[in-house]
């Protein structure tokens, strides 16, 4: 039940620590495990202090044991080892301080901290973040570069002298953190987060010098691999030599095998750029110089032919064509005019052969009543009838007598 206070009816602070003590020690044994930061071991004391540290969370507790507790486990860690203890929690209630009293200390063997690391990497990896598709390329011409590194060290003199020789107005963020021991998690992730909210930087290098198993540890630290998982700026590991591999070679956007080489991978070198631009005006030049010489043959190709040579000549043969076309229609048309001409005096010649007026100039004369009927048989005329015969010059009046009559 909890316990029941009011500012009238306090508890006083020994009670509390009682009743948390109380509470602690209902917890029973427990494994934990932690890197020792601090040792404490007084000659004739029957009673050994450490000091457990989760690198992760930046936690400490105080650890006590036996000494023959300790003495088992003397000759394989020191301080920086990472361990495994079985103990109790109690509380000291006079101090109101918490400490584990522990039975067993099992050092982490090198094995272990291995197969530990590769079942975090398959979780990470099937997670996704160490997919390709969510790496970003640095940008070419950084702005500004953060770096995260140990003060003073090589790694750190490394990135910035081959930067600054390669492109001397680069401009640095450093931040000097921890790269081993208990502080290095924190220190690393909290400068990484920092480098990652500043708007000028464009990209941030985490950069050491090789080392031990152990003492890159911190660097495939899982809060360590999903804070650079969550940076919006693009990352680059530069941790080790070449066959060191933790895992924020594989989160990162880019793995650099030596701080040298992220310095070479972020900053563009100005001699070889100025080289490439030098290239590429020069092949920008022969590239016009080809293309005009081209076109200058093609163009002499063209005036070189007789249509623009000698523009006139298309149209004295047109006109040559022209005069032959119209010469020859004129031709045509005369050919066609002498004989229509030839076929209407033959067409005349027939009609005035057959014409009346010829026949009538031959001696013949045609017979018409007054009303202009000619007289075509005998027999059509009565006696003494008047009738008009027409000759070829003229017409004349007739009188028809009986026949037998002169």
């Amino acid at each position: 039940m909890a316990l029941q206070t009011s500012p009238d009816a306090p508890v006083p602070v020994g009670r509390v620590s009682r009743l948390i003590g109380d509470w602690i020690s209902r917890l029973g044994a427990v494994w934990a495990e932690g890197q020792i930061t601090q040792i404490s071991r007084r000659p004739g004391a029957g009673v050994v202090f450490l000091v457990l540290r989760d690198p992760a969370q930046d936690i400490s507790l105080t650890v006590t044991c036996f000494r023959q507790v300790f003495d088992r486990v003397a000759d394989s860690v020191a301080e920086g080892s990472r361990v495994v203890v079985c103990g109790r929690p109690e509380w000291y209630a006079p101090r109101g301080q918490l400490s584990l009293r522990v039975t067993e200390i099992r050092p982490v063997g090198m094995g272990e901290l291995l197969l530990r690391l590769e079942r975090l990497k398959r979780e990470l990896a099937a997670e996704g973040l160490f997919a390709a598709g969510r790496k970003r390329r640095p940008p070419f011409l950084p702005r500004c570069v953060g770096l995260v590194t140990g003060r003073a060290s090589a790694a750190e003199r490394d990135v910035l002298l081959n930067a600054r020789r390669r492109w001397p107005a680069v401009r640095f963020a450093v931040r000097n953190v921890a790269v081993q021991g208990v502080h290095a998690v924190s220190q690393v992730t909290a400068a990484v987060r920092e480098l990652d909210a500043d708007p000028a930087v464009d990209v941030i290098i985490v950069a050491r010098g090789g080392g031990s198993v152990e003492d890159l540890l911190p660097f495939s630290d899982e809060h360590l691999v999903r804070a650079v998982a969550a940076c919006t700026t693009p990352v680059v590991s530069a941790i080790g030599h070449e066959p060191d591999s933790p895992l924020l070679d594989l989160v990162a956007d880019l793995r650099a095998s030596t701080p040298t080489d992220a310095a070479k991978r972020v900053v563009p070198d100005v001699g070889e750029e100025l080289a490439r631009v030098d290239q590429l005006r020069e092949r920008s030049r022969r590239a016009v110089e080809t293309f005009l010489d081209r076109e200058e043959r093609g163009l002499a190709g063209a005036l070189g032919r007789p249509v623009l040579a000698e523009p006139y000549r298309m149209v004295q043969a047109r006109e040559e064509q022209l005069t032959a076309v119209v010469e020859r229609g004129r031709r045509v048309l005369g050919h066609l005019l002498d004989r229509a001409d030839s076929e209407l005096s033959h067409t005349l010649a027939r009609v005035v052969a057959l014409s009346p007026a010829a026949t009538l100039r031959r001696g013949y004369a045609v017979l018409q009543r007054p009303d202009g009927a000619v007289v075509r048989r005998a027999a059509q005329v009565a006696e003494g009838e008047r009738l008009r015969a027409r000759v070829a010059e003229g017409e004349f009046p007739v009188v028809a007598r009986p026949r037998g009559e002169q």
